[in-house]
């Protein structure tokens, strides 16, 4: 690996088979592997980045990697850590878009008793929900805490106005449309609380009723197919702000935000979609017109007779684990003349799945305790 300095006091990276590589002085030095910049036990910044000269140059680049900046100080850049931390350093995770057609052997899944014992093997279910959007867990105990078996394996669960885990069944005087048997169209669980809570987990105790199969459309592709055909509905609905309103004898709660959120990227990064809780405000009827038909145009994708919806029937035993930020889930209506559906649900927020996911990537399992 070659270190050069260029005219503009800036450290280029030359690696072979790869395009020269151009750092910031300042980027660079935020991030030096040296005990002077970084604490070596926290990892965390000892410099006040804020009071770096703007104008730092890097004057000097060595052969053994020793580089020198324009106030005077020096260190020692490891190829290992140039490669690993800089050039090599992914921005994310693949997201794979799917539609209706997804084989169920293609679900990411595991046994719980496989996850209990092996931590790698949580790791790559992690890595295949993080892909896919969600995950299927076999073998989770049929008693109404048995959810909880498989979310302490990650984290502390998000308690809600609803309590920790909740009953997902019909009841008389139901307070939501979820407990009835009504179908649900595809929808995305609480917009109206902040933060959104991250994931769903949905664990199945019985599932005999006539009815009631587990719906999923993929978000994150439905809105990549409205941008391609129809991108003015696309800007429409990640540029409209929609109140979302949820409120009862107990709890009222109200959050904003836009149908589709995308990040400074221009990546989609979130998709709120909620009709049984979504009022957009007065704004003027030009606005309000192009966010109805863009409206309309994204629930042509997601509906339920959509080619991009998958159908399966959720197994007592089994957990659905659903990114709360990226999938639509809803069920087909069910009677219960027959049988039952009575499902638990939870909520992890997405730093304690996202932490989990990180610890347990391989580089993380090789380090010594």
């Amino acid at each position: 690996m070659d270190l050069q300095v260029t005219e503009q006091g800036r450290l280029q990276v030359t690696s072979s088979g790869a395009e020269p590589l151009v750092l910031h002085p300042i980027w660079l030095r935020e991030r030096l592997p040296d005990a002077a910049v970084l604490d070596p036990r926290t990892g965390q910044r000892l410099e006040e980045a804020a009071e770096t000269p703007t104008d730092l140059r890097v004057t000097a680049a060595e052969l053994d990697g020793t580089i020198t900046f324009s106030d005077g100080f020096a260190t020692r850049l490891p190829a290992a850590w140039l490669a690993g931390a800089i050039i090599g350093e992914p921005a994310h995770g693949g997201h794979v878009h799917w539609d209706g057609t997804l084989d169920h052997a293609a679900f990411p899944a595991a046994d719980l008793a496989d996850l209990r014992r092996d931590p790698a093997t949580l790791g790559r279910l992690l890595d295949g929900l993080d892909a896919y959007g969600f995950a299927v867990v076999r073998g989770v105990p049929l008693d109404m805490d048995g959810g909880l078996e498989f979310a302490d394996l990650i984290g502390p669960i998000r308690r809600t106005n609803w309590g920790g885990v909740a009953d997902v069944k019909a009841i008389p005087n139901a307070y939501d449309l979820t407990m009835t048997p009504r179908h649900l169209e595809p929808h995305s669980d609480n917009p109206y609380r902040e933060p959104v809570p991250g994931y769903i987990l949905l664990h199945c105790l019985t599932n005999d009723a006539d009815g009631g199969d587990s719906t999923l459309v993929d978000g994150f592709h439905a809105a990549a197919i409205l941008r391609r055909d129809n991108p003015a509905a696309f800007e429409t609905l990640v540029t409209t702000d929609v109140t979302f309103r949820y409120h009862d004898e107990t709890a009222f709660l109200e959050n904003h935000g836009p149908l589709i959120e995308c990040n400074g990227a221009g990546e989609v990064v979130q998709i709120r979609y909620s009709n049984r809780t979504e009022m957009i405000g007065r704004l003027p009827v030009e606005r309000l017109e192009a966010y109805y038909a863009a409206r309309a145009a994204f629930w042509r994708l997601i509906a339920p007779s959509s080619p991009l919806t998958l159908q399966f029937r959720l197994q007592p035993g089994e957990l659905l684990m659903m990114d709360n930020y990226r999938l639509l889930h809803g069920r087909t209506g069910y009677t219960l003349a027959t049988g039952s559906r009575h499902m638990r649900q939870c909520y992890l927020d997405r730093d304690s799945v996202g932490s989990r996911r990180r610890l347990l990537q391989p580089a993380c399992l090789l380090q010594p305790a």
